[in-house]
Formats: C-alpha cells, sequence, structure tokens
C-alpha cells in the first residue's frame, strides 16, 4: 500500500505530460522554415571550414573574426529596424553551434587519423564571402520571424521544423544550439 501514491503520482505524471505533448500547436509561421534552411546551410558549410582548420592546424577559435562578424550585425540590424542586441544573440549562436560542428568533426577525423578527401576551398577566398551572403540573408528571414518569437507555440514550431532538416546527431545538435535564440518566453509578473 505505501507504494500505491507513488504509481497514482507516476501515471497522473505520465497522462500529464502526454496530454500536454498532444496538445495541439497553432500552425508554424511560413517565415520559420527558410530562417531554418538557412541556419541549416550555414551549419554545413562549418563542415568546410572544419577541412581549412584540419588542413592548417588553426584553432577553431577566431575571437577577432566573431567579434567583427558581430559588430558587422549589430550595423545591418539597427539598419533593418531590428534589436541589435537581440542580433549580436542571435549570431553568436550561429558561430557557437558552427563551431561545435567543427570541434566534433575535428575529433572524428582525429580518432580516425584522416579528415575525408574532399576539395577544399579558400576559407578567405571562398567560404567566408558565402557566410557574409548568408548572414545578410539570415538578417531579412529573422526580421520576417520576429513577430512570432514570443509566441508561446514557438518552440513547438522550432522542434516540428528542425525534425529531419539535418544530416546527423552532430548537426541536429548544432541546430538546436543555433536555434536557441529564435523564441522568447514573455516574463509573467
Amino acid at each position: 500500500m505505501p507504494r500505491l501514491p507513488h504509481v497514482l503520482t507516476g501515471t497522473l505524471f505520465v497522462l500529464c505530460a502526454a496530454t500536454a505533448q498532444a496538445a495541439p500547436t497553432a500552425s508554424q509561421p511560413q517565415a520559420l522554415k527558410p530562417l531554418l534552411e538557412t541556419l541549416n546551410e550555414r551549419l554545413n558549410i562549418g563542415d568546410l571550414v572544419a577541412l581549412t582548420k584540419w588542413d592548417s592546424g588553426k584553432p577553431i577559435q577566431d575571437s577577432p573574426r566573431e567579434a567583427q562578424v558581430i559588430a558587422n550585425a549589430r550595423t545591418l540590424a539597427s539598419e533593418r529596424k531590428l534589436d541589435p542586441q537581440d542580433v549580436a544573440q542571435l549570431l553568436a549562436a550561429q558561430m557557437e553551434a558552427n563551431k561545435l560542428v567543427q570541434y566534433g568533426l575535428l575529433a572524428q577525423w582525429q580518432a580516425v587519423g584522416a579528415a575525408p578527401d574532399t576539395p577544399r576551398p579558400d576559407l578567405a577566398g571562398q567560404i567566408r564571402p558565402q557566410l557574409d551572403e548568408l548572414q545578410t540573408r539570415l538578417l531579412q528571414q529573422y526580421a520576417e520571424f520576429t513577430p512570432y518569437r514570443q509566441d508561446p507555440d514557438c518552440p513547438a514550431w522550432l522542434a516540428e521544423a528542425r525534425s529531419g532538416l539535418t544530416k546527423d546527431a552532430l548537426h541536429e545538435l548544432a541546430l538546436t544550439r543555433a536555434t536557441g535564440e529564435l523564441c522568447v518566453r514573455v516574463k509573467t509578473p
């Protein structure tokens, strides 16, 4: 008999959790899918960055470059009437997610003693211009998604939209990190 309350409590918890998960959410906004596709595209470029870092032996962390990217993003945010701090956080999340991919790939390649034998684009001449173009597109898509950031369904939309978008568990984790700044919980007094 002493176990009965724990069983009932556990059963109620499972039923409540199942009900909460089954609760319908509003349709995700059309602005979300293109935004997530761009974030995913940016993460996939991280694979190429990792190859250049493998070949050059340079560290993944590039603080001066990151500071420059964030400063540029703040300027673009002001021009687009977006909150510069929000945009800086968004871009910082993208860089952290990208580094997560790079560290993960380098660890995999170190474990087997070799990186894939694929063409290596030039970091400064080819990859960074792609990233800069993606940043412009990302900010436009972010601006279109901004009105939905505080919606209570935002986390559910993100989970649904991320599902099946990436090519492996490493990139799924990185995309989760990249989208960590998209939804904003509204604080209640």
